[in-house]
């Protein structure tokens, strides 16, 4: 699937940069300092000034036929080729290839615009670029921002070997490039998680009968079996008792529920928490579509962002990673009544509804509490709060100054909050936890798988 997600290739012939395409090069004021040491005798006699006119002229000429050597603009071409799919937080490499379609080597400093959410300084790569050939050189980005990014053009100054003379050009490859959720995490947490715990529910399995709600096989009666299990069709043409077997639903719904109003861009390091909750609900949809389940979303602030009905397979994966990649966190709260609604009116079926938000620390229940509390009702919820993982160091150490007792009495009275809340939603039915940012992937894909395990969708 990365394949497809990796950006088009950006080509473009080069035109001239600027009303004067072309500048002197280093050696070019090299020589003319050369030239000085005319000064010397000049002292003694004026007339070795006119030698210095001459040398000067001589390196001017041959500058104006350096310049005349080097290829035009047109007859240059740049590509900017991405290796890899942009992931949020990984590092990938961006090639620029020159092609020389002229009669002389160049030496060019190639310079790519890019943004600075992909590269905090600007990559200015230096090729040796023969006749009739192509040269290539790379940099490295690693992203901070989810979404779309706007790349400029590359600009190009290029000499000849004498390196007297130089041009200007530049090439219009400017485009627009994705970034995407860790996608490197979306594949290494899952297969981690369902090896580990595979071989456990397998174990279970074999000493649960009746397990699932799902026909598997049929097999001779034993004795222990449930009476209810008897396929009486199956006893009536073999005239022997014959067990029906079951397993754990494949072919349930899961539906991911994202957050992205205010609370969620609150920065943990480098990220946001909504980064964070991109990712991991990355990583669940992998698990789910893997383990057969089929798999919705929904992004909503003050209104539904993203959408993506449920589905399975690589294109419906793929369709999920490009909507998780376009969600943005909006300054205002975020409007969990109407997400709720929407999802009840378009899941009338009991499913796996898997909520990622945050709580805020207020006097009264907050509005994301009593939407899932409603879910509830006809639906398996899963409320996962990104956590705060600076509060709980707080209370990790003692109060040493009257300023640090502030800070930790206001962090309890935070976490006792949240706490709280906590409890309220499992007292109303729902699965709820608080997950450290970095750990939040895999406890909800630990938490789906056990679902799955205890049969509780």
């Amino acid at each position: 699937m990365t394949e497809r997600l990796i950006p088009a290739t950006a080509r473009a012939t080069a035109q001239p940069s600027g009303r004067a395409p072309f500048a002197f090069g280093r050696r070019f004021f090299l020589a003319l300092a050369l030239g000085l040491v005319w000064l010397g005798p000049a002292w003694w006699d004026a007339r070795y000034l006119w030698g210095m006119a001459a040398w000067d002229l001589v390196v001017l000429a041959a500058w104006a036929w350096d310049l005349a050597r080097l290829p035009r603009p047109k007859e240059l071409e740049a590509a900017r080729i991405w290796e890899s799919a942009i992931s949020l937080g990984a590092e990938s490499r961006v090639s620029l290839e020159l092609t020389n379609r002229g009669t002389t080597t160049v030496l060019a400093s190639v310079r790519d615009d890019s943004a600075r959410t992909l590269r905090a300084e600007t990559a200015i790569l230096e090729s040796i670029v023969k006749p009739k050939a192509s040269a290539r050189a790379s940099y490295a980005i690693r992203p901070e921002e989810r979404g779309d990014t706007r790349l400029g053009d590359i600009f190009l100054r290029y000499r000849s070997p004498w390196q007297l003379a130089e041009r200007w050009a530049m090439v219009r490859a400017a485009q627009t490039v994705r970034v995407y959720p860790d996608l490197e995490e979306a594949k290494r947490a899952p297969l981690y998680l369902i090896r580990s715990r595979q071989i456990v529910m397998e174990k279970r399995v074999r000493h649960m009968r009746g397990r699932g709600r799902e026909f598997e096989s049929l097999r001779d009666y034993r004795q222990g079996d449930e009476w209810r299990d008897i396929c009486w069709t199956a006893t009536a043409r073999r005239a022997k008792p014959i067990t029906k077997i079951y397993q754990v639903e494949r072919s349930q719904t899961v539906w991911l529920v994202l957050d992205c109003g205010r609370l969620l861009r609150a920065r943990v390091g480098a990220w946001s928490k909504l980064d964070y909750a991109s990712s991991a609900a990355l990583s669940l949809a992998n698990v789910a579509l893997h383990g057969g389940d089929t798999v919705g979303l929904i992004a909503y602030g003050r209104k539904v962002q993203q959408r993506v009905p449920p589905g399975r397979g690589r294109e419906h994966l793929r369709a999920m990673v490009e909507s998780l990649a376009q969600v943005k966190g909006e300054a205002v709260e975020a409007n969990h009544w109407q997400a709720a609604e929407a999802l009840l009116s378009w899941q009338k079926r009991r499913s796996l509804v898997v909520w990622l938000t945050d709580l805020a620390e207020t006097a009264t229940t907050p509005e994301v509490v009593e939407s899932a509390g409603r879910m509830a009702r006809r639906h398996l919820v899963l409320v996962a709060v990104v956590g705060q993982p600076e509060m709980r160091e707080r209370l990790a150490h003692n109060p040493e100054t009257p300023q640090e007792m502030y800070r930790y009495a206001a962090a309890q009275e935070i976490v006792q909050r949240r706490d709280l809340l906590l409890r309220g939603l499992r007292q109303q039915g729902a699965l709820a936890l608080e997950l450290d940012p970095a750990e939040l992937s895999f406890g909800l894909v630990n938490q789906y798988l056990e679902a799955k395990d205890r049969s509780l969708i």
